[in-house]
């Protein structure tokens, strides 16, 4: 296979439009089919979550509860591998450490003007149901990722959703993982079904206020479905990954970190942006290599590059450092890695992606694992406006005013007057009859 290798200048807009495109499939073409399987949730609770776990993950639930049992996590812990346990135990210290700091503390009350104080209070969501996908292997790491700021930011009633396995289970690291960030209430439900019991809940199911985690395109099309009645938090798609590097990159290290993020799916995509031609041409022949030597089984990840790279990654030359910046910063990406002589120089040109990593030991492999920032990004241009997951998706703020007799009186007429300029006849009545007696 070849790589591409794209010179921005030389692009059309169409042609750049099309680069720069998101594999992100139309989520209204399954729509009807999600819509159908919601509402049957809806009306028929746990016994349509048993129904499509077996149409869907061929797993006969009927001698299960939906609800994981102490014992299953018991058993999880006693099978998994000690090697596995320390791993998940340093990954999850790390990523506490990082989102203990984001801790949102009330804002004190402060004086505005002369008797008018004002402040905000911080309390966290009521409940929230964080979301696990299973479709193309075991993800531990996405579990902790969320769970670790749900649990700081203190949510009383917290549900994982995860889609069990063909016998009914639930994965034992994701198991060993919840219970060491204090989680233990787990349901084997997956797909939009599993979104439709957390926003109505059902028997086994409590209904939240707030979903947070990654899926497919049926969990992307259940969390439109329900966006008006729950909060659907992070908008997270396909994987999306873009390297910016200059001349002073290695060849060999960039190639290997460009297949990282390729390698979840066939939808990813995986761009190099460079303004060193060299760099291009060296990078875009050993990569087919690396395509090749990686293994497609038991998972096809040597067929996910190929598709990658055949259809969402490449590689686009630049006129310099500065145009290669602006090129990133429109597409916004969802894992940018920055590997140039001066990293952090480079840093200050960039203003749209959710995570960036700085030099060539910044691997992505490591920050999606254990380097503590969360690895649950917004994908498809969305960086532009959202932020990766955190303790404040878990948190919300009430304004607090208090108001006292001094304040009431410098205000009154200015509010009076704008009252009646907008209309309002009863918000300047309030205050224009406010000291008349009942008598």
């Amino acid at each position: 296979m070849n790589v591409s290798i794209y010179q921005w200048s030389e692009l059309s807009d169409q042609q750049r439009q099309t680069l720069l495109r998101r594999s992100e499939t139309d989520i209204n073409t399954v729509l009807p089919t999600v819509e159908r399987i919601m509402e049957d949730v809806r009306a028929r609770g746990d016994a349509a979550l048993r129904d499509y776990a077996l149409q869907f993950d061929h797993a006969d639930l009927s001698s299960l509860p939906l609800t994981v049992s102490s014992a299953e996590f018991d058993r999880a812990e006693a099978r998994l591998s000690a090697p596995v346990k320390r791993a998940l135990e340093f990954s999850i210290e790390n990523v506490r450490r990082y989102h203990q700091a984001q801790l949102s503390h009330s804002m004190p009350m402060q004086q505005i003007r002369g008797g008018v104080w004002a402040g905000e209070r911080t309390t966290a969501v009521a409940s929230a149901g964080l979301y696990v996908p299973r479709g193309r292997g075991s993800f531990p790491s996405m579990l902790y990722m969320l769970a670790v700021p749900a649990v700081l930011a203190g949510v009383e009633t917290l549900v994982i959703a995860t889609p069990p396995g063909p016998d009914g289970s639930v994965d034992d690291a994701c198991l060993y993982a919840a219970r060491l960030c204090g989680v233990e209430r787990i349901v084997r439900c997956g797909g939009s079904q599993a979104i439709a019991a957390l926003a109505w809940g059902t028997e086994s199911v409590p209904a939240v206020v707030k979903i947070v985690g990654p899926g497919s395109v049926y969990v992307a099309a259940a969390k439109r479905v329900v966006a008006g009645l729950v909060d659907t938090g992070v908008p997270a798609g396909p994987s999306e990954s873009i390297i910016l590097a200059d001349k002073y990159a290695d060849p060999w290290k960039v190639s290997l970190d460009l297949l990282v993020e390729a390698e979840h799916g066939s939808d990813s995509s995986a761009l190099l942006v460079t303004p060193s031609r060299a760099l291009a041409e060296a990078v875009a022949a050993i990569v087919p290599e690396l395509i090749a030597e990686t293994p497609d089984s038991p998972d096809p990840r040597r067929t996910f590059l190929s598709d990658v790279f055949a259809n969402y990654g490449g590689i686009i030359i630049a006129d310099d450092l500065q145009h290669a910046a602006g090129i990133v910063n429109q597409f916004a990406t969802e894992h940018l890695q920055i590997q140039t002589n001066e990293p952090y120089d480079t840093l200050g040109m960039i203003q749209n992606a959710a995570e960036i990593l700085l030099g060539e030991h910044s691997v992505f492999s490591l920050a999606n694992y254990a380097a503590g920032a969360n690895a649950i990004l917004p994908t498809g241009g969305n960086a532009a406006c959202w932020s990766p997951v955190s303790v404040h998706d878990f948190q919300k703020r009430s304004s607090v005013v208090h108001i006292t007799a001094q304040g009431y009186r410098q205000m009154r007429d200015h509010v009076i007057a704008l009252a009646d300029y907008e209309g309002f006849h009863s918000h300047a009545q309030a205050l224009r009859r406010r000291d008349e007696s009942l008598s």
